[in-house]
């Protein structure tokens, strides 16, 4: 989805850390400043912010948040935000790491917010590689086991299968451009425009918040409740994987509300993961979600399926896109693109309003007029914008430095993607690195505006253009899969960079620390992301056929978006196209009814994207983050301060300990080591059969 930061910036579906920036504002009106709390402390040169020890950190956390963000990549797609956990077990480890060196007497340099900083900006940045490298959507889309699944453009030419080699080298040649496209605007939107970043100022709230005395000793209980459940999440896991010795075996397919129910996806499948991940994103994602659900498997499925013979051959299998699986994916993918096509202009409007006011008024301390009747008087400069703007421009990265790295990578990359993808050629990539820096631009300034990166949908824009413009007789779908990667690359980095500048600015770290950690954590991405799911690959025999443990939907859903832009419709069945319209239309419609309410009502109004996502898969996820949601909706009532602290930790946990149990599980599958039992349900009459046949 593409509506960024506690969805997830990094998802086909993103939404807001609400409560998190509540609790911020909360605390600004407590303490308004924060750099007064902070004076008597010295803040450390820009070399010493970049210490052996964060970086030792942000690899041991990185490989831990890329092994969650690939299990969800590859499940269903959904990712919160995990900048709370990165923020928090950054701090427990090198806070436990130097009171250890104080107390032996060697500690040299104190742990500092400025540190932390770097930390959190590292390991965003790394993890973020396993959602812009495509590893669940665009990069597996381009696999033979995905291909088998279309009729359409299956021939050798429009395949790639993965391989650890090429998706090393793919990534490292087009996940840095991003980087060096913001890094001369950065004053211009942090500064001037004072650009509000919502998630990286609410980042930037936590790691301050962390290094006072009040905030330490909270995040030391947040920390002990993460450990707690990231204990119990781990061992729940552990304790499935004994009943799952086969096929439709375990917990996961437990029939919890019967078994016609269990037959049209509708269970609880005792999934950790997706109850944390139902705690962090707001009420409204959840509903919209089982919303979704309810209209499609539990009314549109079924009325189709009737027409078995009538709109689609009976003889079809259920894999085929010209049956009911066509209907599952092409309407999805029209909502999705109703929804992402309302929200590119919506931003792009904002973001073309924000800049006439800046310069029709030439007053760079005034707020930007986005979502306020008109635009509030300037402020006086606060003593945190003075401090924090002087050390801001202090550590300078030369303009040529970003442009001299642009151009370079630039021309590496022209000159070795068309080897890696044949259908590609090198003037596609030279027109998609001519554009990239003004939609990067857009896409970071609308995320500061909005908080929505549109990564997703900038991406999806280069699969239709790209394709079409090679044709199908030529590779399209693979020349648009892998445009899709080169652009969705660009934009994401730059708009994850300038949240970490905004981060940066309020913590005081240098710019030049957050850069030099950005390109860090990108390159440990960069390997860590290819590893991890090639284990995941190797480990697990049915990735990405539908129905296994990891489907890879994505992987599907944007593979048919290459084949609809460069075949057009001839892969939809009948009346499929009907549908598709008026879901299309639906989506903006309901968009723009959320937008003329206002924010009072539209908290009742569910959001497409959102709806879509169980077109496809099913309700199952769904249940298990309403299950999430109603766990925090009790916690509230009963004690609304303890739930605001402590929900994040008990979610970060449950998420965290279920999604590093991939690890051991993926060895034991690698090593030939199997499940002993089998835990499967069965009717009556089955039951009845099986017993007949034991005692025969």
């Amino acid at each position: 989805m593409d509506r960024s930061s506690s969805f997830n910036k990094k998802t086909d579906g993103d939404n807001n850390d609400t409560n998190l920036e509540q609790q911020n504002h909360q605390n600004d009106e407590i303490d308004p400043s924060i750099e007064k709390i902070f004076e008597s402390k010295e803040v450390p040169p820009w070399q010493k912010q970049l210490t052996l020890r964060a970086f030792f950190v942000s690899f041991v956390l990185s490989i831990l948040f890329t092994f969650i963000v690939m299990k969800l990549n590859l499940t269903t797609g959904i990712i919160p935000s995990l900048n709370v956990s990165a923020g928090l077990l950054g701090f427990f480890f090198v806070k436990t790491w130097t009171k250890f060196l104080e107390k032996s007497g060697l500690l040299k340099q104190p742990f500092t917010r400025q540190e932390n900083t770097v930390i959190q900006t590292c390991v965003v940045a790394s993890s973020g590689i396993a959602f812009s490298g495509g590893f669940g959507s665009y990069l597996f889309g381009m696999s033979e086991v995905v291909a088998k699944q279309s009729t359409e453009a299956n021939d050798s030419l429009n395949i790639k299968n993965p391989n650890l080699s090429w998706m090393i080298g793919f990534l490292f040649v087009v996940s840095f451009l991003g980087l060096f496209s913001v890094v001369p605007l950065r004053k211009i939107m942090i500064i001037d425009f004072k650009l509000i970043y919502p998630s990286g100022t609410a980042t930037a709230h936590l790691i301050n918040s962390f290094h006072t005395p009040q905030g330490a000793k909270l995040a030391k209980k947040q920390v002990r409740t993460l450990g707690k459940f990231f204990s119990f999440s781990f061992l729940w896991g552990f304790f499935q994987w004994f009943f799952t010795a086969g096929d439709g075996c375990g917990f996961v397919n437990f029939p919890t509300f019967g078994l016609k129910a269990y037959e049209y996806k509708f269970y609880f499948d005792f999934s950790a993961t997706y109850v944390g991940v139902g705690m962090i994103c707001p009420y409204l994602i959840n509903v919209s979600l089982l919303l979704g659900a309810i209209l499609s498997w539990g009314i549109m499925w079924p009325l189709i399926q009737n027409q078995k013979g009538h709109w689609y051959p009976a003889n079809l299998s259920s894999s085929s896109l010209h049956g009911l699986q066509g209907y599952k994916v092409f309407i999805a993918i029209a909502m999705i693109l109703g929804d992402g096509l309302y929200n590119f202009f919506k931003v792009l409007g904002h973001t073309l309003f924000g800049l006439y006011h800046q310069v029709r008024d030439k007053n760079a301390g005034l707020v930007l007029p986005v979502g306020v009747q008109s635009p509030p008087s300037p402020k006086a400069t606060s003593y945190d914008d003075e401090r924090r703007t002087q050390l801001f421009l202090k550590d300078q990265i030369p303009t040529w430095v970003a442009i001299v790295g642009y151009v370079t990578i630039g021309i590496i990359s022209a000159a070795t993607l068309p080897h890696i993808f044949r259908p590609l050629k090198w003037h596609y990539v030279v027109v998609i690195y001519i554009f990239a820096p003004v939609l990067a631009f857009c896409n970071a300034y609308g995320c500061g505006l909005t908080d929505w990166s549109l990564a997703s949908t900038y991406g999806k824009l280069a699969i239709f253009v790209i394709g079409a413009w090679a044709g199908a007789a030529h590779g399209g779908v693979l020349a648009g899969l892998a445009a899709c990667g080169v652009m969705m690359n660009i934009v994401s980095t730059a708009s994850d960079l300038t949240q970490d500048f905004k981060t940066g600015y309020m913590t005081l770290a240098s710019p030049r620390s957050m850069f030099i950690s950005q390109i860090i954590g990108t390159a440990m991405g960069c390997i860590i992301s290819p590893c991890v799911f090639w284990l995941f690959f190797k480990a697990f025999k049915d990735l990405g056929v539908p129905g296994s443990q990891y489907s890879a939907p994505y992987a599907l859903v944007y593979r048919n978006m290459a084949i609809l832009g460069v075949d057009g419709f001839s892969a939809l069945p009948e009346n499929c196209l009907t549908l598709c319209y008026i879901f299309f239309g639906a989506a903006i419609v309901i968009n723009g009814i959320r937008d003329a309410v206002g924010p009072k009502y539209a908290r009742f109004i569910p959001l497409p994207m959102a709806m879509a996502i169980p077109f496809y898969l099913g309700g199952y996820f769904t249940i298990d983050m309403c299950v999430g949601s109603l766990i925090l909706f009790i916690w509230e009532k009963l004690d609304k301060a303890k739930a605001a602290a402590f929900g994040p930790a008990v979610a970060s946990g449950l998420i965290c300990g279920d999604g590093i149990w991939t690890l051991p599980s993926s060895i034991l599958a690698l090593a030939g080591v199997n499940p002993p039992i089998c835990m499967k349900f069965l009717s009556r009459k089955a039951n009845a059969r099986v017993y007949t046949f034991l005692g025969s």
